[in-house]
């Protein structure tokens, strides 16, 4: 089954240019630790999903671009096309030639409604040339104007025109420190609307990922080209093809629904976070070797402790005793340290995986009440490895990992509103205070129920 993925504003498409360059260099990497046999089923596994072929064998991504802007969409296309090995579709982008302005509200209400037929029949021709449809990738950020104001817009438009097929956001949280004094408003719209017309949202944080570049990759400088590489190898090592069972080499028809299945038992509950482990630059992948053991010890205590990263992780928390009241239940001001989690999937690439143990995952005491282990936790497997890492384990978790980010995002737009601050560059567009109560209502209700775990 085929995934058609949206990149909206400029934000959405550079990443999406690095998520199909790591599918395509990954999928067609001669190296895969695997029989021939098998690395060629990856390779239709994958091309199945992504990408679609053209008669002269180039391969065509299964994406529609959509900014305001022309520049950014110019650079995405020519960059693919320069790969020489796939290419976005000739007529699969949508631009114009004036921006959002960062505002939110003129994304989503005068973009959206304005070009909504343009970028509707678009989606359209993409899903047409599916065989069968596994559902929506879009890809966001939440503090600007286009891809936030009309992602939310286009994510609506999907759950009307689409219910049937899944839709999964992949949303990018911005910098605490600011990147626009608006962030915090647009942030807030963006993720109420979306909580009531996706299925999942996939969430990164720029901070995280900035100091997996500094830590991890030892980057100096870093440019948003270094952030989009390491976000686009943690969504690859999710969506690459893995066996459909234990036991099994058959790949995975429908990886979408399957995510949904395994990690979103409850639609109040759809904040998905990414680990995964190793990360590092090539020249030390070149001296470094791993076993199983060692990096399923560490990924499980990235997740208790809510570390991002292998590096600093608090090595002193551990999950609460069973039949002691748990710390789950628990007021804000008191800090989280246990993460607890409702769902989690692990992921596990390369050699010798059908020996690994996971047990430590299947610890009740690392999930909610209210699910037993075998149902919150899932395991996806495939002996071929990935990205030149020898063996890769990527985490999916749903857990209280955003608990505290978007308590200080609600809070900081809450004082802005207090005071009333620009919020008029919303009314003039449309959006009115009543809009800005509803998504706060909202949003505090997401918090109280990962707080509760």
């Amino acid at each position: 089954m085929s995934i058609v993925t949206l990149q909206l504003g400029q934000c959405g498409n550079q990443i999406g240019l690095e998520v199909f360059d790591a599918l395509f260099s990954d999928a067609h990497y001669p190296q895969g630790l695997c029989s021939k046999r098998e690395n060629e089923a990856y390779q239709a596994s994958c091309k199945e999903r992504f990408f679609s072929e053209q008669e002269n064998g180039v391969q065509i991504a299964r994406a529609v671009l959509v900014d305001m802007e022309p520049k950014v969409i110019n650079q995405t296309l020519s960059k693919a096309a320069r790969s020489g090995q796939w290419k976005y579709g000739q007529h699969s982008c949508f631009c114009q030639k004036q921006g959002s302005g960062n505002n939110w509200a003129y994304g989503y209400s005068v973009h959206g409604p304005r070009h909504e037929e343009s970028i509707m029949n678009l989606i359209q021709k993409e899903v047409e040339k599916c065989d069968s449809l596994s559902g929506f990738f879009i890809i966001m950020s939440m503090a600007g104007g286009t891809g936030s104001g009309l992602g939310a817009f286009v994510t609506q438009n999907l759950q009307d025109q689409y219910s049937n097929s899944l839709k999964m956001n992949q949303i990018i949280w911005p910098y605490g420190t600011g990147e626009v004094i608006v962030q915090n408003y647009n942030s807030i719209l963006t993720l109420s609307h979306l909580y009531r017309s996706s299925d999942a949202l996939l969430v990164h944080e720029n901070d995280a990922v900035h100091k997996i570049c500094a830590k991890l990759m030892n980057i100096k400088q870093i440019s948003f080209s270094d952030i989009n590489q390491v976000l686009a190898h943690q969504l690859g090592n999710v969506f690459q093809p893995t066996y459909s069972m234990e036991g099994s080499f058959h790949y995975r028809r429908n990886p979408l629904g399957d995510l949904m299945e395994n990690l979103v038992p409850h639609p109040e509950f759809k904040m998905l976070g990414v680990r995964n482990i190793p990360q590092m630059s090539e020249n030390s992948l070149a001296y470094s070797t791993f076993t199983w053991a060692g990096l399923l010890k560490h990924l499980r205590q990235m997740l208790i402790s809510n570390a991002k990263m292998e590096e600093g992780i608090d090595w002193q928390v551990r999950p609460p005793v069973t039949g002691h009241p748990t710390l789950g239940k628990m007021s804000l001001s008191k800090e989280l340290h246990f993460n607890t989690s409702i769902a989690n999937l692990v992921i596990l690439r390369g050699k010798g995986v059908r020996s690994v143990d996971l047990g430590g995952f299947k610890d009740p005491a690392l999930y909610t009440s209210w699910l037993e282990p075998d149902n919150a936790f899932s395991v996806w497997k495939t002996q071929r490895a990935f990205n030149k890492y020898e063996k890769s384990a990527a985490l999916v978790s749903n857990s209280q990992f955003l608990v505290k980010p978007l308590d200080m995002i609600v809070g900081k737009a809450w004082n802005m509103f207090a005071s009333k601050a620009y919020i008029h560059q919303y009314t003039k567009f449309g959006i009115e205070e009543e809009d800005f109560l509803d998504s706060f209502t909202l949003l505090e209700q997401v918090i109280a129920s990962y707080c509760n775990l």
